[in-house]
């Protein structure tokens, strides 16, 4: 299982893309540089946890399979399917992503939804900026959010209107992994991010709960690609997910399950 860097992750599929046209198949695509096949997965940055031991699963499951990770924004993965980067399944931190898929005819079947998520807030260690809800985050708070595109930016939005609170954060990042990290390098002294980023990141930040956040419960779905060139491998990756062992993995990560 291997997992690439987001920027690295970028170009490689930019050129991955320019590829495939040139050799117009998609067999091309699931080669690995070792001759092996290579099961390429894009999955929205909150799931990197999940979908790495899920991946490390399907490899032992599977010998000879590489399953090859891209972790990020799911409008930043969306936009790459889109433009042609070489992908067998997609995993996104919301179904609006996801319908653009649908509504190009990208996905190979009905994309299904296999885990939900909620937001919190993450400060540093020892609250230095005495943050105790969103009503605190004026002032000189340096507060990060998700851009709006991202799923998690539209979460925020509406759980800033479910709570009546106007958020003036200084940064809004691509990804949620980009928010978490600026709170944990004492950059931010407070950021929105879901449950589950709380949780994976252990020590390195204090969760603190907002009431309204189960007004906002963002779904994520899953489905294989129509132009996956290992659509038999494609969708057993997404049965994965689906399955008793994904469920365990995801719940054990703290994702509502629907």
């Amino acid at each position: 299982m291997r997992r690439a860097p987001a920027l690295a992750a970028a170009l490689l599929l930019g050129a991955g893309a320019l590829t495939a046209c040139g050799s117009g198949g998609g067999s091309d695509a699931s080669a690995g540089p070792g001759g092996g096949t290579v099961l390429r997965v894009f999955a929205a940055a909150s799931l990197t946890g999940t979908f790495e031991q899920l991946a490390a699963d399907f490899e032992r499951q599977h010998e000879g399979v590489e399953v090859q990770l891209s972790f990020g924004g799911s409008s930043d993965l969306v936009a790459q399917v889109q433009e042609g980067a070489p992908a067998d399944v997609v995993a996104t931190a919301d179904t609006a992503n996801m319908d653009q898929l649908v509504g190009d005819d990208l996905t190979a079947d009905a994309p299904e939804v296999f885990a939900t998520n909620t937001l919190q807030l993450a400060v540093p260690p020892g609250n230095p900026a005495g943050v105790d809800g969103l009503d605190d985050l004026g002032g000189d708070v340096r507060l990060v959010v998700c851009a709006p595109a991202v799923p998690c930016g539209a979460a925020a939005e509406r759980l800033a209107e479910a709570a009546g609170v106007d958020l003036e954060p200084v940064s809004e990042e691509q990804s949620v992994t980009d928010v978490l990290g600026k709170v944990v390098s004492g950059e931010a002294d407070a950021g929105l991010v879901y449950v589950t980023d709380v949780r994976a990141a252990d020590d390195a930040v204090e969760g603190i709960e907002v009431p309204e956040a189960d007004q906002v419960v963002n779904d994520y779905p899953v489905a294989a690609l129509a132009d996956s060139g290992e659509p038999d491998l494609a969708g057993e990756f997404v049965d994965l997910v689906l399955g008793a062992e994904g469920r365990r993995v995801l719940r054990d990560a703290g994702f509502g399950l629907p």
